[in-house]
């Protein structure tokens, strides 16, 4: 599968028990979706793991079972690697609200009167929702981090590839000590 084209849908987090049984951390919606697009396969894509889900550790983390993985000590070297799926498995996004990351990656991010703000780099998510990280463009040293709501980005246009970022958002960032 092309790199182009693929989606990140976790990694390896580590082992689960004495069976070979791996923690995954996943960023899917539901964590049983792991296993539900077919193979996946290392970032490198020089490996492949036919998963099958056994059941949710703890939100955002699934236990998986894979023919690829006969051990603990295999699905403990496994920690840190990412699983991607071909984007052709997946389906095509059900709400105008929703959005793969990898879509976000790239998109240039505008303040509401159109000026640019930078370019998104990364989205992060440490439990409390997701996180923008924009790269600032000229003037601005430090990166932007914020939350990916419809009431701080209120317009995402892949088609366009940008996102809006609010005023009130970009107000709070600054006076939080952001450099924006």
């Amino acid at each position: 599968m092309s790199k182009k084209k693929r989606i990140c849908l976790g990694a390896f987090a580590g082992a689960h028990g004495v069976a070979g049984h791996a923690k995954v951390k996943t960023f899917t919606q539901d964590e049983s979706n792991i296993a539900a697009y077919g193979v996946v396969e290392s970032e490198d894509c020089a490996r492949k793991f036919t998963l099958k889900f056994v059941r949710i550790a703890k939100p955002g983390l699934a236990i998986v079972a894979a023919p690829e993985i006969s051990s603990r000590e295999d699905a403990a070297s496994l920690a840190g690697v990412r699983l991607y799926v071909d984007r052709a498995a997946l389906p095509d996004e059900t709400d105008t609200d929703e959005f793969y990351i990898e879509d976000l990656i790239g998109l240039k991010a505008l303040d509401e009167n159109g000026a640019p703000v930078g370019v998104v780099t990364a989205v992060h998510n440490f439990g409390a929702g997701d996180i923008v990280e924009i790269k600032p463009g000229s003037g601005r040293k430090t990166a932007i981090l914020a939350p990916f709501t419809k009431a701080a980005m209120p317009e995402v246009d892949l088609a366009k590839g940008v996102i809006v970022i609010a005023a009130d958002a970009l107000t709070e960032i600054a006076a939080e000590g952001g450099d924006v």
